[in-house]
């Protein structure tokens, strides 16, 4: 195939356009903040998981507190009105069961209000772990919600620049043949398209060519297009080459 060395020196500009669209692509898919997104939503549902589970105990705790609670009221109630029996009373065996039944009661009501109290540090304790798990939950969206936004200016970035570098590609071969352009995209398609011969090393594959493969070289016009031995792409050759 024939072409200009301005032309086969144009495909070099469009290989590099080629690259920049790659990787605004990429970019425009895969943004860098995306793998930490993924692993804060799975943080969050463990802690969340975590939460659920000390709030439970919690209620429980709390629906435990309020049982003894009552009992404490109950016994209160049936101590005060054993106190007014006796108070009222003339009998003497009915008086030492009353006097029996209020220390009995009195025991009971101890024995409540230490189960409270076990209950109450219980609570405090659940409430302080409660608040740290709920302190994680709040960092943990906290960085989510920063790292979304900063994902989403990447991805609007990367758009416009995919966008540019797509219009820029598009008037770069509009200006070459198209059977250049062709030759280009079948061999890129594969591996390297192109790639420049400089100081005897391909640009596409940074082989560096034989002796005889740069003797042949030279007996072939500038306008001849050439393939790199090793890599198959289009080798591009200047003043500069080395062959």
């Amino acid at each position: 195939m024939k072409a200009s060395l301005a032309h086969q020196t144009r495909l070099l500009d469009l290989a590099a356009l080629d690259e920049d669209i790659r990787r605004a692509d990429l970019a425009k898919k895969n943004p860098s903040q995306g793998a930490r997104v993924k692993e804060l939503l799975a943080e969050r549902a463990t802690l969340s998981t975590e939460l659920t589970r000390l709030l439970g105990q919690r209620d429980d705790a709390r629906a435990e507190l309020a049982r003894i609670e009552s009992d404490v009221a109950v016994v209160d109630a049936r101590s005060a009105r054993d106190a007014e029996r006796l108070a009222a009373s003339t009998n003497a065996k009915d008086a030492q069961g009353l006097e029996h039944e209020i220390a009995s009661l009195a025991k009971r009501k101890n024995d409540l209000e230490d189960a409270e109290i076990v209950i109450m540090e219980r609570i405090e304790a659940l409430d302080a772990e409660i608040a740290g798990q709920e302190a994680l939950i709040a960092a943990t969206n906290d960085e989510g919600a920063r790292l979304s936004a900063e994902g989403k200016r990447a991805v609007a970035e990367a758009t416009a620049k995919l966008d540019a570098a797509t219009r820029d590609r598009a008037a770069v071969a509009a200006e070459l043949p198209a059977d250049l352009v062709a030759m280009y995209e079948r061999l890129a398609a594969r591996g390297v398209g192109v790639g420049l011969l400089h100081e005897r090393t391909c640009g596409g594959c940074r082989m560096v060519l034989s002796g005889t493969d740069l003797a042949k070289l030279r007996t072939v016009p500038e306008d001849e297009v050439v393939t790199c031995p090793e890599c198959g792409g289009i080798l591009v050759r200047t003043y500069d080459s080395g062959h």
